[in-house]
């Protein structure tokens, strides 16, 4: 089966400008499948823009199907930035008799993709399809990193059987998949009465890292370590606040603001490691004067900005870009490592593999802050370097 078997072409005359685009325009400067599925060669494009028409497991926010058109109209009147972008746009993918058809078909999509070396940057629909974006990586057969920025964590509290993956619940088939390919997951921007304190138990107990939308009020910037460490992101457009983006029927007066949301996708971009993000929950029907598509299509921009903008510090080589920091803790418990990317300036941590060495690697790296490097300089264990030793034993 190919891969456009899974599309419906774009109907640009509703999304091209009346006079047509600027040749500055992204519209002009992208690959768009309007008559003909695009010739996916390997090298020729770094971004795929991928729609996904269905709702139906969207928990109280009907219509957000119809969102990627809206996302487009504004994306593709924004001018390119100071990078040359190789963006393809495949379409929207049909929604199948069954949810499960949907999913099968964004799963495979994405797993092609990430074979080819294209970045997918999906456009839903519900948050439910974030467990079609992690499923590719099954076929894939690699760990998954993965980070969600949302307000509320997705899990059930009905038990494990039986549980429908619906935008509220899709935690749940994540966690408990076997075979399991998730290493870790860490929540930005939670809200506490949103969430219920033996969901808080769970993320502690499997060393998972949740972030208090608090934690980031005074420095947006601290989320970019967390951001650094993800293979896929899943972004409900809930988790911004209803001032700044208020097509969400279940959008809430507080949340990250509308500049805080594109810093963390140009973080996102510039992730050497990660290979897929998904946008999701926007709803055209609640949105005021396209507000809201603009903001999406802002922040998409910004993920291309830091994509063309990558430092290629990671994997860790050559070693001559790299400055290694060494810090022992207090009694002479141990020594702790420390490596900083002269390119770019960003930490990392070496945590050891509890077993021993492994056949390729000793040591699991793990973006970190400066300080971190300083609380291990005063002879104090790092929580982060901790959790992750667990994870990893």
């Amino acid at each position: 089966m190919s891969l456009s078997d899974f599309f419906s072409p774009l109907n640009m005359a509703s999304l091209r400008p009346a006079e047509g685009f600027f040749t500055s325009h992204l519209g002009f400067k992208a690959t768009l499948h309007e008559a003909e599925f695009p010739d996916l060669e390997e090298g020729q494009f770094d971004l795929a823009i991928i729609g996904v028409s269905d709702d139906r497991r969207a928990v109280g926010n009907e219509g957000c199907a119809l969102a990627p058109d809206y996302f487009r109209e504004k994306f593709y009147r924004l001018h390119e930035g100071a990078f040359n972008s190789r963006i393809v746009d495949l379409g929207n993918i049909r929604a199948g008799a069954e949810v499960s058809d949907t999913y099968i078909a964004l799963k495979t999509v994405v797993t092609e993709l990430v074979k080819m070396g294209i970045l997918p940057v999906i456009i839903g629909g519900g948050q439910d399809l974030t467990y079609a974006q992690y499923m590719a990586y099954e076929q894939l057969e690699q760990k998954v990193d993965l980070v969600v920025v949302d307000n509320a964590f997705d899990i059930s509290d009905d038990g494990e059987e039986g549980i429908t993956t619906r935008s509220d619940s899709y935690l749940n088939k994540i966690f408990l998949h076997q075979p399991n390919y998730l290493f870790n997951f860490s929540n930005l921007g939670y809200q506490t009465y949103f969430v219920n304190q033996d969901s808080i138990k769970v993320m502690d107990k499997l060393y998972f890292d949740a972030h208090r939308l608090g934690e980031f009020t005074a420095d947006i910037s601290l989320t970019e370590p967390v951001i650094r460490n993800a293979s896929m992101i899943s972004f409900d457009m809930g988790a911004i606040r209803s001032s700044d983006a208020g097509a969400n029927a279940n959008a809430t007066p507080n949340g990250f603001y509308g500049e805080d949301a594109c810093r963390i996708t140009r973080y996102a971009g510039m992730n050497d490691k990660l290979t897929s993000i998904g946008f999701y929950e926007f709803n055209p029907a609640y949105d005021q004067n396209g507000q809201t598509a603009l903001l999406l299509a802002q922040m998409v921009w910004y993920f291309v900005d830091g994509y063309y903008n990558r430092k290629k510090d990671f994997p860790l080589t050559p070693k001559s870009q790299f400055i290694i920091y060494r810090a022992s803790l207090k009694e002479g418990t141990g020594e702790m490592v420390f490596v900083k990317s002269k390119k770019s300036d960003r930490w990392w941590m070496q945590v050891p593999y509890p077993s021993g060495p492994t056949k390729n690697e000793r040591y699991h790296l793990v973006p970190c802050r400066y300080d971190d490097y300083q609380t291990a300089v005063n002879g104090e264990m790092p929580d982060l370097w901790w959790r992750t030793y667990q994870k990893l034993s």
